[in-house]
């Protein structure tokens, strides 16, 4: 049963009904998005804003997603891909920021934003506090560590300057580097300030390091990051943290000259010494070359003098040791006086000698005469007659030896395996080794038999097939003919082994 309800009491209806002059129909949840968002954006299309950056997040696409918060409220903040590219610095979350852009809604949410147009940093305060926070960061990671600093070499041939083309910091450079030792200069042009002048001191530093040395170009032995002073805002860009990376890989030793005396960045805890000032780099990277010629010249000076005097002191040494030595006569009157004995001695020794030899010439000449030699002659002929061979010695050792092999030959004959064969008997052979019992036949279980004049196959055992009647058997022929023992024919010896 439906209950009855006042016709002016529409709290409790089941279905809506428009009433009579009503005006206000209802809105779509997108209508009233759409109403407030339009609302929101013409009262607050330019705002500026003062807060801290919260949950910073960089998507993929280049776009920013952050939020900004006081003490007591937080609103959510997007800054499109374009307006993030010509950011100063690299937001993070902590620092306290002023922001310019609108408000708007987000229908999908039902959320309000705002989308910034220009991000700056709330004072020099949170631009320091920026500065610490990325300092204890690159610190932590080992980039200023005093073992990571490579030295410099004492006398470059190419130096490399990263700074701009147009100010007075080259010219400061190239001039003091002349008054100095002039050196070959490799100029990388680069922004120092604003927009995308981090990434272009960063690719710049990064090609020097990657130079091999091949090419039209030679590598520098040494880097000059130089720029001249200004305020914190204008030395920013050295601050950034891809320049500080960059400087810190450089595999060529680097001097940092970032501003002036008081001015200090990043990039100089990074680079390999800090000079105060673009022209004290140029007096850090080369020495003076008439200091150097000085030097080259007084080195010689004192290595001639050095030689001198030791050429003096070794004279002097030389003069006392000749007043000690004794004189020429002196060292040969011994050897001269032996000279004249032997000298005397010569003639009487020469004429002693010829006298032995002809004495002994005498003597063995009584041996050499011709019938003495005659007699040794037939004394040989004698004993030559003796040892030559007589035909009856011959023949008689011939037939000893005829004789001997006779018998060894006979003896051959009588061990021949094949002999037994001729009176009857027959060889037993399994896999071609002789069987030698009847355990080796049966286990065999199949031989072959040789007989004088050939070979039969057969069967040992239960394998055997039955004879069908009592009686002899036929023998098929050989399979093949007896082999005849190697020497058989006529004339021959038998061979054993055959």
């Amino acid at each position: 049963m439906v209950p009855d309800y006042d016709a002016n009491d529409s709290s409790g209806r089941l279905l809506a009904e428009e009433k009579a002059g009503d005006n206000a129909p209802p809105l779509s949840v997108s209508e009233l998005s759409g109403l407030l968002k339009r609302t929101v954006e013409d009262r607050f299309g330019h705002v500026r804003l003062r807060g801290e950056i919260s949950g910073f997040k960089r998507a993929a696409s280049g776009h920013l997603y952050l939020a900004l918060k006081d003490d007591n409220a937080v609103i959510d903040g997007v800054m499109w891909k374009g307006g993030a590219q010509r950011l100063a610095f690299a937001p993070q979350d902590g620092v306290e920021v002023i922001v310019t852009g609108k408000l708007t809604t987000y229908p999908g949410r039902s959320k309000y934003q705002i989308v910034i147009d220009r991000m700056e940093l709330a004072g020099e305060g949170a631009l320091m506090a920026l500065l610490e926070k990325l300092k204890a960061k690159l610190a932590d990671e080992g980039l200023f560590a005093p073992e990571r600093k490579k030295a410099l070499p004492f006398l470059p041939r190419t130096i490399g300057v990263v700074t701009s083309p147009t100010g007075a910091v080259i010219r400061d450079i190239l001039h003091r580097l002349e008054d100095r030792c002039p050196t070959q200069v490799l100029l990388w042009p680069v922004l120092v300030q604003g927009q995308g002048a981090a990434e272009q001191v960063a690719r710049a530093v990064r090609g020097f390091s990657a130079m091999d040395g091949n090419g039209p170009l030679p590598r520098p032995d040494l880097v000059i990051v130089a720029r001249g002073g200004g305020s914190i805002e204008d030395l920013w860009s050295f601050n950034e943290e891809i320049v500080v990376r960059a400087v810190a890989d450089c595999t060529i030793p680097i001097i940092s000259a970032v501003g002036h005396e008081t001015d200090t960045t990043l990039c100089d805890y990074a680079a390999d010494r800090r000079a105060p000032t673009p022209t004290a780099a140029a007096e850090m990277a080369v020495p003076v070359r008439a200091e150097l010629l000085a030097g080259l010249s007084e080195m010689g000076l004192r290595a001639g003098r050095a030689a001198r005097r030791g050429i003096a002191q070794a004279r002097e040494r030389l003069e006392m040791q000749a007043r000690l030595m004794p004189t020429p006569d002196t060292l040969l009157a011994p050897q001269r006086q032996r000279l004249d004995q032997l000298s005397d001695g010569l003639a009487s020794g020469l004429r002693h000698r010829l006298a032995d030899a002809r004495a002994h010439l005498a003597q063995a000449a009584g041996a050499l005469r011709p019938a003495l030699l005659t007699q040794q002659f037939q004394r040989g002929r004698e004993r030559l007659d003796r040892l030559r061979l007589r035909p009856d010695y011959l023949a008689r050792v011939l037939s000893d030896r005829t004789t001997a092999f006779d018998r060894v030959s006979r003896h051959f004959a009588s061990l021949n395996p094949d002999l037994p064969l001729q009176r009857g008997y027959a060889r037993v052979m399994a896999a071609g080794q002789l069987v030698q019992s009847v355990a080796a036949a049966q286990a065999a279980g199949q031989v072959t038999l040789h007989f004088k004049d050939g070979t039969v196959d057969a069967v040992v055992g239960d394998a055997a097939p039955p004879l069908e009647k009592p009686g002899p058997t036929a023998i098929s022929s050989p399979s093949r003919p007896a082999r005849k023992p190697r020497g058989a024919e006529e004339g021959q010896q038998q061979d054993l082994f055959s």
